[in-house]
C-alpha cells in the first residue's frame, strides 16, 4: 500500500495563494491517478482536481477552473496543487487520494479512490 501526506495549508486572505503539497511514500506509488478533494463541515467529500500518471490528462471542478493548477512529480512521488485567487468559499479540509485502478484517466466520484491523506485544513478569510 502506499501511504499519503498533505501539507500546505493555512489561513490566506482572500485573492492569496496556497500550494498544497501531496507526498507519498510506501512499497509502491506505481502509476496511479492522483487527485485533489475538498470538504467542508456537513458536506460531502466533493472533486477539486485530478491528474493521471502520464501527466497528459487532467480535470478540475467547474468552481476552481482557472483559478488551481494540478501538477506531479513522478521521480518525487509527489503531487501538487497550486491555488490563486482563493475565494472564502474554498475554505474546507483538502485531502488527496490516489485510484488504484490504473484506467488512465482521472475520476471525479470519490468513492473510486482508495487510498486517502488525512488532510490539510484551508481557510479563506474576507
Amino acid at each position: 500500500q502506499v501511504q499519503l501526506v498533505e501539507s500546505g495549508g493555512g489561513l490566506v486572505q482572500a485573492g492569496g495563494s496556497l500550494r498544497l503539497s501531496c507526498a507519498t511514500s510506501g512499497r509502491t506509488y506505481d502509476m496511479y491517478t492522483m487527485g485533489w478533494f475538498r470538504q467542508e463541515p456537513g458536506k460531502e467529500r466533493e472533486f477539486v482536481g485530478g491528474i493521471n500518471w502520464r501527466r497528459d490528462i487532467t480535470d478540475y471542478a467547474d468552481s476552481v477552473k482557472g483559478r488551481f493548477t494540478i501538477s506531479r512529480d513522478n521521480a518525487k512521488n509527489s503531487m501538487y496543487l497550486q491555488m490563486n485567487s482563493l475565494k472564502p468559499e474554498d475554505t474546507a479540509i483538502y485531502y488527496c487520494g490516489a485510484d488504484s485502478t490504473k484506467i488512465w484517466t482521472v475520476q471525479r466520484e470519490p468513492t473510486l479512490y482508495d487510498y486517502w491523506g488525512q488532510g490539510t485544513q484551508v481557510t479563506v478569510s474576507l
